[in-house]
């Protein structure tokens, strides 16, 4: 049995983050965490009883942090701030966006520099290892005080008030849950709401996540575009390693590699064969423009690493009896990460669409039948999917506008610059779908593309794509509804089954 991950506020990476969030592992307080998080309550405590006016302890929030709390509903304040803030709309944030949220708060209280008492971390590792999923409603945060109002809906069922999901994706009362559970609904103390919504855990969440889908449609893309290379015999020279030396781009060079490799062995792509004029730039220029997107991939991951680690709370508790007010709880990092990342995962499915459409297009597919059809004329062939990622890029299209670009006043104007990374990171989210269906495609139409250049076989890795291809979509020789296959072989791009299986075969 796998130990828990012990949780203390420094030492979580990107993988241990995304084995809890999405493959569900267990969790507990690291024991050197403790220490600093009872330390740090105690401060709080000190405060209280000395009558110091502190910023969301004994004061209000906002353009409110003006008004001094009697300290005696000091604990009140508190709770009256997680009603108020719980003010979302919209559907249900996915369970590994929330489950990560979960993690990423209790990491920053972990810490030991927001005043909370460690039950409420050990309630938060709690409701991972028991997989309860808060509801919490996709709409409401603008980035910038941490994410309020979806933290809220968060908070409030540590309390038996809101909501959670089910696995089948009811929703069912947080009290209902928990007196089925036996669990007593925590109470809050000073300064223990303000530090579970002061936070960036959302936008987090959405970015770690983000990073992850993208490091699998890269390696879906270098997979798609061999074998479209293949199928449109394209010239391998552009592969060569010295001109990515001669450019000075690693990643270049790294792209470059793995589809020298995936092209191995292959008698359609041949240096010097049959002269067709220079290749067009979506079998040209791969890999320089997967590298742009590799470059925009490590940027967002050099991002959301540290931040996994951070505390975003406000105030700050330090030693010495020390509240520091700031704005760690900001989020302009983070959206300016996810809006790039947007953009550079678009680029697979541009991409990859032009190549569909050059190879259904018989005036430029190098001798294949128009759209790929069994009788051209009687039957449609791939006419309609390449239709489908025109349709999906242009939708990308403008969901790459950058939402960090958007800010507007909050709070009386006490909250004056916020940084929309919310919004950034579920238009991210809906994205990185879109691509995936159009790699999708492009791998289905690829394929079938391949097999009409038959005698004559691809590369080690085309061929390996092909017969991964064919475990999940039967070989086209009449029309039939693509949609089912589009789904399936999306669905193994998104999980990482099906580039797994190829690097099985021909490791890139």
């Amino acid at each position: 049995m796998t130990e828990p991950l012990p949780v203390d506020g420094r030492s979580l990476t990107l993988d241990q983050f995304l084995a809890v969030s999405r493959a569900g592992g267990q969790v507990s307080l690291a024991p050197t965490a403790r220490p600093a998080v009872v330390a740090s309550r105690r401060i709080v405590e000190r405060a209280v009883a000395a009558g110091r006016p502190t910023y969301g302890v004994t004061t209000g929030f906002g353009s409110l942090s003006d008004q001094v709390i009697p300290a005696a509903e000091a604990r009140a304040l508190q709770l009256s701030l997680l009603r108020s803030h719980a003010s979302g709309t919209g559907s249900a944030l996915p369970a590994d966006v929330v489950r990560g949220m979960l993690l990423l708060r209790a990491n920053a209280l972990a810490r030991g520099h927001s005043g909370v008492r460690p039950e409420l971390v050990e309630r938060l590792l709690e409701f991972l290892n028991r997989n309860l999923v808060p509801f919490v409603p996709e709409q409401g945060s603008v980035g910038a005080s941490g994410d309020l109002a979806p933290l809220a809906h968060l908070a409030l069922t540590l309390l038996a008030e809101g909501e959670f999901v089910t696995v089948d994706g009811r929703r069912t009362s947080a009290a209902e849950v928990h007196r089925g559970l036996g669990l007593a609904p925590l109470e809050l103390v000073e300064k223990e709401g303000v530090a579970l919504i002061n936070g960036t855990s959302l936008m987090t969440s959405y970015l770690a996540l983000s990073v992850a889908d993208g490091r699998e449609l890269l390696a879906a893309s270098e997979v798609a575009a061999a074998l479209s290379f293949d199928a449109l015999r394209g010239d391998p020279s552009s592969l060569d390693d010295r001109l990515g030396a001669l450019r000075n781009l690693p990643e270049q060079r790294a792209v470059a590699k793995a589809v020298r490799r995936l092209l191995r062995g292959s008698q359609l792509a041949v240096a010097g064969g049959e002269w067709h004029g220079q290749d067009p730039y979506t079998l040209r220029c791969i890999p320089q423009v997967l590298a742009a997107t590799s470059q925009g991939l490590g940027y967002a991951e050099r991002v959301v690493s540290p931040e996994l680690n951070a505390v975003s709370d406000n105030p700050v508790v330090f030693d010495g009896d020390e509240f520091v007010n700031g704005g760690n709880f900001h989020g302009q990092t983070l959206a300016l990460a996810l809006d790039t990342l947007a953009l550079a995962l678009h680029y697979l499915g541009s991409f990859a669409e032009r190549r569909v459409a050059r190879l259904v297009n018989p005036a430029l597919n190098r001798g294949l039948p128009a759209f790929l059809a069994p009788t051209p004329g009687r039957s449609s062939g791939f006419m309609i999917p390449q239709y489908l990622a025109a349709a999906l890029v242009n939708e990308n299209q403008t969901l790459v506008h950058p939402a960090s670009a958007g800010s507007l006043p909050t709070s009386a104007d006490q909250e004056d610059y916020v940084s929309m990374g919310a919004w950034a990171g579920a238009k991210l989210r809906r994205l990185i779908v879109n691509v995936q269906r159009v790699l999708a495609v492009e791998w289905i139409v690829a394929g079938q593309a391949l097999e009409y250049r038959r005698p004559r076989s691809g590369g080690v890795g085309s061929e390996a794509a092909l017969r991964v291809l064919r475990e999940r979509v039967a070989a086209w020789s009449e029309d039939r509804s693509p949609a089912a296959d589009i789904e399936r072989v999306a669905g193994g791009i998104a999980d990482g089954s099906m580039v797994r299986q190829v690097r099985t075969a021909v490791p890139f």
